[in-house]
């Protein structure tokens, strides 16, 4: 088998990368954060594996060696202690978005809890009235078609726009049109007292946002960050996860 060779500054910047996301990964599970930092410590130690493959520097090799083995030593006890808070059933990863913060979409928030095991989601979010509120619900569709390779069913609960009820049922429709070409069924139930934001993930993982998926400041249709949220500024909320045995 071949292994992909890149030039000198390629390389750099691959071990820059990872030491970056390794830094990330310490930092995370110094504060306890060990979902975040487990994923933080996957995705180093692969740009760190792929950098001893493709580097002829021997010295270099082994130095990375040894420190990718570290990390993958790390890395397996995390994944033993957070087995160990899921069983005991007091997983709890808090997760705060600042004002103005960037870099939190949705598939760098919940990519990591996704998985071929979840066949239903339920969301619960009051606020998925709007046109807006709508592209933001479609978002996280996307991110759960996929990621979640064996899902069925998706259930919204949410409130009813008493100003532009049709047009919303509407985009809804859409979008349940949409999904049914992936063979899952979108359910939208409409609630006059719903308040707390709250999805359901069908391996055990529940995520609480307290702002629910609307949680981007708007920006412009021709400016940065309208498609990718990843550039788009966020208002302060807290995104907090649980386990919940199944």
């Amino acid at each position: 088998m071949n292994t992909k060779k890149y030039d000198n500054n390629v390389l750099d910047g691959m071990e820059q990368a990872a030491i970056t996301m390794i830094c990330r990964a310490v930092q995370f599970d110094n504060d306890g954060k060990y979902s975040s930092a487990l994923s933080s410590y996957q995705e180093g130690i692969h740009v760190f594996l792929d950098v001893i493959k493709s580097t002829s520097d021997k010295r270099k090799q082994e130095l990375l060696r040894q420190k990718a083995g570290e990390y993958i030593t790390r890395a397996e006890k995390i994944k033993d202690i957070l087995q160990r808070q899921k069983d005991a059933g007091n997983y709890h990863e808090q997760i705060q978005i600042p004002n103005d913060g960037m870099g939190f979409s949705y598939e760098s928030l919940f990519k990591k809890y996704l998985d071929k095991t979840i066949k239903v989601v339920e969301i619960e979010d009051p606020y998925i009235r709007n046109v807006h509120q709508a592209y933001n619900f479609l978002s996280f569709c996307e991110l759960l078609v996929r990621y979640c390779p064996e899902l069925k069913k998706i259930i919204l609960t949410t409130g009813a726009n008493q100003q532009d009820h049709v047009n919303q049922i509407s985009r809804f429709n859409s979008i349940r049109n949409s999904l049914a070409s992936y063979n899952i069924e979108l359910e939208i139930i409409f609630s006059d007292t719903l308040h707390d934001r709250e999805i359901r993930l069908g391996n055990g993982w529940i995520l609480k946002i307290g702002r629910g998926l609307d949680f981007f400041k708007p920006v412009n249709k021709f400016s940065i960050g309208f498609s990718d949220q990843s550039l788009r500024p966020c208002h302060e909320t807290t995104v907090d996860i649980y386990f919940k045995q199944q």
